[in-house]
């Protein structure tokens, strides 16, 4: 009996979707070191599989967040490989491709960051999805600090997909950063209509009262709600709700 289940444990330690799942599950509960460990598993055993790469760089990019600079650095570069591995495996792969913007926007040219490369592929993201396009137009300008034309390309993505919540959340977002609060609570009062209870809109809402002091009671309320929904593991950790959470007191 014991060498079937032993076998048995043997066979899943080689399966590369087993080791996926497995560090999905480690992603989401922000153990990072142990996701990149299985992923990178996975990637080894299959190494075509754009998600295998996609998640990987994922886990560095969130352990970067948390080790000192040296070592941030050699994961960031870790994180553009594995993104720009994904995308050439998968070219109709979206997620990897916003993914590949932000790095591009936010990491130094030491790792491979750089404004030009996030024009590409705010060019890719346009041909792929339409509205995906004008989010990646619209982060690129929020970058350059030109607001106005920014504000224009995310009201573009929602005219064009006016039933995903996301789309009025990220127009929220921005609006609220902006402290224009009545146009961000209207929009947050769509989203409300259309999921009221999914992770996304939860966090969303419940970041902007917490961050801007509005209403703590409904803020708590909606990032505890967060919290006990059913989250994708690259929603926002446990750990950052909690910190939001410690600014209401």
């Amino acid at each position: 009996m014991l060498s079937i289940v032993f076998v048995g444990m043997v066979a899943a330690a080689q399966d590369p979707a087993v080791l996926f799942s497995q560090g999905l599950q480690a992603y989401a509960s922000e153990d990072y070191e142990r996701a990149m460990s299985l992923f990178e598993q996975a990637v080894k055993m299959q190494p075509n599989v754009a998600a295998y790469h996609h998640w990987f760089g994922r886990a560095a990019g969130r352990r970067a967040e948390r080790v000192f600079f040296m070592r941030a650095i050699g994961l960031a570069k870790k994180v553009r490989v594995a993104f720009e591995r994904a995308a050439e495996l998968d070219a109709t792969y979206v997620e990897v491709r916003s993914d590949l913007l932000e790095f591009y926007l936010e990491a130094p040219s030491i790792v491979g960051g750089g404004e030009d490369k996030a024009r590409e592929i705010a060019a890719r993201l346009a041909e792929l999805d339409a509205a995906e396009g004008h989010r990646a137009q619209a982060r690129i300008f929020m970058k350059k600090k030109n607001y106005s034309a920014a504000e224009t390309e995310l009201r573009q993505a929602l005219e064009l997909d006016p039933q995903k919540t996301g789309r009025y959340l990220d127009l929220a977002s921005f609006l609220g950063e902006r402290g224009r609060h009545a146009e961000a609570d209207a929009l947050f009062e769509q989203a409300a209509t259309l999921s009221p209870d999914s992770p996304n809109y939860l966090f969303a809402r419940g970041k902007h009262l917490a961050l801007h002091r509005k209403d703590p009671e409904e803020a708590r309320r909606l990032l505890e709600n967060y919290l006990r929904s059913k989250r994708h593991p690259d929603d926002p950790p446990a750990s950052e709700v909690q910190a939001l959470l410690k600014k209401l007191g």
